[in-house]
């Protein structure tokens, strides 16, 4: 398989998201953008006239007074999406939903509703919900535990593939002459009944134009990282350095491998954020001007969300972290985990623990155009990611990006120039999920016929070295930096 180019992301968050305190003042961004469908659209475009492959809406269904702007107030995904789906022609339009707090049948038939509005371009992040207090606003009591979570998640998703396999690809002929529109034989129910799910089918919507959606996943706990490997296309992630980005990505593909799937089927696709300007000089003083506007206050809040947001607030600063007990226990588990480990093994205060998280935010992709487009291409032809999700927040900024670092990977064959496809899989080089029903009734191939007289033994050729972006060998995994929650919901 030839090598695939870079593929490309777009996060909107609107008015900003975790650690963006500051993004609403700025006079280009509407103050209500979070829900306003037209700047949504107009991004979209942007995006779309850059080649993008898809832009991408997080989400999350509960809020507190301290959660990030953006948060506050903002649009349901596919809705969104659907508005946007007929305003755009090539993008794909990827949208966050809960497997924790939605049944399959009606997240199979939104998904496959807006495959068949924007033919073919729909995708599906795939969570379970890290804010436990999500459980209150569904009639229960608690939030699920990490493995019923997991475990219902696999199912769910499961179940919707089966659902979008309820009709085969002809079974509408709509033959006027013949009078026939509908050809039973090619109708299946789904008739599944499992530990979380008991679901009849069929799906009273027929097959979409890419086959299925295409599935992305977000989730860095060990029972994340089984369900990526399990179901997913693409993975959002993130990592801090070239080092965890390359480990991440072996340990994915190998996992994948390990499930029996074709490690060149996933793409790993993580969040950056890409700092502009004229100079190299110029960029770090942009940088630091950024962290200059961020909020203690705010930081110290958000802090809290993934032990279940926790109220950091009523403890001494510059005492010892504190013992949170099991806090964030159904929550951002892996997150919580990763800040306690920090502050302890480094002896750690309160108030240190959030500089370190001010201070993470730092972007590895900083300096001039060119600067930034011979980063991104340095961890991209060594094997850190498949792609790249550009975190938007003022036009201005994101056309620095399209219009000065991508015609540099364009002329240099790492970024297109144009659209291969109309559907997102098509552009993303995913292959066709087959329909389970057509592909029993294929006939089997019929076996090689053996070779009248053994072929002549031939030395073993040697190995070529391992493509990059092509089939990867199995490594060790190094301890990755948890997702952000803005990405994981």
């Amino acid at each position: 398989m030839s090598r695939r180019t870079l593929t490309l992301g777009a996060v909107l968050f609107g008015v900003g998201g975790p650690g963006q305190h500051a993004t609403w003042l700025n006079p280009e961004i509407p103050t209500d953008a979070s829900v306003d469908v037209r700047w949504y659209i107009a991004r979209a475009q942007q995006a779309e006239a850059a080649k993008f492959d898809h832009i991408f809406i997080v989400d999350s269904q509960f809020i507190t007074a301290d959660s990030p702007n953006h948060y506050l107030s903002r649009l349901e995904p596919l809705t969104l999406l659907s508005a946007v789906a007929v305003h755009t022609s090539h993008i794909g339009l990827v949208g966050t939903i809960t497997t924790s707090y939605n049944e399959p049948f009606n997240v199979a038939r939104r998904l496959a509703s807006l495959d068949h509005i924007s033919g073919g371009r729909a995708g599906w992040n795939v969570v379970t919900s890290g804010d436990a207090g999500t459980a209150g606003n569904y009639s229960r009591d608690a939030h699920f535990d990490y493995p019923t979570r997991y475990g219902r998640a696999l199912e769910h998703v499961r179940v919707a593939q089966g659902l979008w396999d309820s009709y085969e690809a002809d079974a509408f002929p709509r033959d006027r002459e013949r009078g026939a529109f509908f050809d039973r034989s090619r109708q299946h129910e789904l008739n599944h009944r499992g530990e979380h799910f008991s679901v009849v089918g069929p799906l009273n919507l027929e097959r979409t134009p890419q086959g299925q959606p295409v599935i992305f996943q977000a989730g860095d706990s060990e029972e994340g990282r089984d369900l990526g490997a399990s179901v997913a296309e693409a993975i959002f992630t993130h990592a801090e350095s070239l080092e965890q980005a390359q480990a991440f990505r072996r340990e994915m593909r190998a996992r994948v491998a390990a499930k029996g799937r074709d490690p060149e089927n996933l793409l790993i696709v993580p969040g950056i954020f890409p700092i502009i300007a004229d100079t190299d000089e110029q960029a770090r003083a942009k940088e630091a001007a950024g962290r200059g506007e961020l909020s203690f206050e705010r930081a110290l809040a958000e802090l809290g969300r993934p032990f279940g947001w926790h109220d950091f607030s009523r403890y001494d600063l510059d005492a010892p972290f504190p013992e949170v007990g099991d806090a964030g226990e159904r929550s951002f588990r892996t997150q919580a985990d990763a800040i306690k480990k920090l502050a302890r093994d480094n002896d750690l205060t309160l108030r240190q623990v959030v500089e370190h998280q001010l201070g993470a935010s730092r972007s590895p992709f900083v300096g001039s155009p060119l600067t930034v487009a011979n980063e991104i291409q340095r961890w991209f032809d060594a094997g850190a990611f498949d792609g790249i999700n550009i975190i938007v927040t003022a036009p201005s900024e994101f056309a620095r990006f399209t219009d000065e670092v991508l015609p540099i990977l364009r002329e240099r064959g790492v970024a297109r120039t144009e659209y291969e496809s109309t559907t997102l899989r098509g552009n993303l080089g995913l292959p066709v999920p087959a329909n389970r029903h057509t592909a029993a009734r294929q006939p089997s191939p019929a076996p090689a016929e053996p070779a009248a007289t053994p072929p002549a033994a031939t030395p073993p050729a040697a190995t070529p070295p391992a493509d990059v972006h092509g089939s990867a060998g199995v490594a060790a995994a190094a301890d990755v930096a948890a997702v952000p929650p803005a990405l994981v919901s």
